[in-house]
């Protein structure tokens, strides 16, 4: 071989266009498999914000007919919208804080101690999770009617209750299953009691899975129609109003709250996400 056929470049294959989109597709499958299962999820939620902005002519939100912000500045001004708004808003906050609380209690009792009937509590944790929510509605107006209840705001939040208790269980005990006891032995060897390592060991540990169990029950409460249709009497939470206005009218104001819903709901997300990286960092 001569030194100048070494010295020459090897050639280039030349590849056709479906073999360089293949060669692309085959590298980054798992990126456009990802783009697209988000696109996915993401376009009935984009569809939901961009017809906030629409500007129907009739009674429907169902095409697009101009953009505005009037849907926005007058955001109540759909004659029974505001009410239940507050409604669930109120229903999920009492919800979510009694849920979490009691799920967390619940969640120290099952991973830390040996007790009778563990398993069998086990078990009634996770049957709210798989039992359909058209059972669990049923089941619940059966039970008001039997003891006379009446229903209406305490109905729709004992049912509320009830079946966050299990989210926030799950959330809750999947944190303290890694959990390093030590910690807590290391603070009671320096004087401190079973209140205080709670206090100031176990509490900021396990904080973050508290919130995210409160995040997640306030979701799950404040989107809630099955159950809460069955048990609301004559009262009428947002889901509802939805439901019973999809009949005669879909206002694009209905768009509106959900748009708002969502930005917090993800900002509040985003927050918890933040504020732990900033503790991992500290640590």
């Amino acid at each position: 071989m001569t030194t100048v056929e070494a010295t020459l470049p090897a050639p280039r294959s030349r590849l056709g266009p479906l073999a360089r989109a293949w060669a692309f597709a085959r590298h980054h499958l798992l990126s456009l498999y990802s783009l697209l299962f988000f696109a996915y999820l993401l376009l009935p939620i984009g569809v939901v914000i961009a017809f906030s902005f629409n500007n129907p002519k009739g009674r429907f939100n169902y095409t697009w007919q101009g953009f505005t912000f009037k849907n926005w500045s007058q955001w109540n001004g759909v004659p029974g919208l505001t009410s239940a708004l507050w409604l669930s808003l109120e229903i999920a906050l009492v919800a979510s804080l009694v849920a979490t609380v009691l799920g967390t209690l619940v969640a120290l009792a099952l991973v830390r101690y040996r007790f009778r009937g563990r398993g069998a509590t086990n078990l009634l944790v996770f049957l709210p999770l798989s039992t359909p929510e058209i059972v669990l509605g049923a089941s619940l107006l059966t039970l008001f009617l039997q003891v006379k209840f009446a229903l209406g705001f305490i109905s729709i939040l004992i049912a509320h209750i009830m079946f966050c208790i299990s989210f926030a269980v799950v959330t809750v005990k999947a944190r303290l299953i890694g959990f390093d006891r030590h910690l807590e032995e290391a603070a009671m060897d320096l004087g401190a009691n079973e209140w205080t390592t709670f206090q100031k060991v176990t509490l900021p540990l396990i904080a973050p899975a508290i919130l995210a169990a409160l995040l997640l029950c306030f979701a799950i409460s404040i989107d809630d129609f099955v159950v809460t249709y069955f048990n609301a009497g004559n009262r009428v939470t947002f889901p509802i109003f939805v439901w019973g206005a999809a009949r005669v009218a879909t206002p694009p104001q209905i768009n509106v709250i959900g748009t708002a819903i969502f930005v917090v709901a993800v900002t509040a997300m985003l927050g918890n996400v933040i504020l732990q990286r900033r503790r991992e960092v500290r640590a």
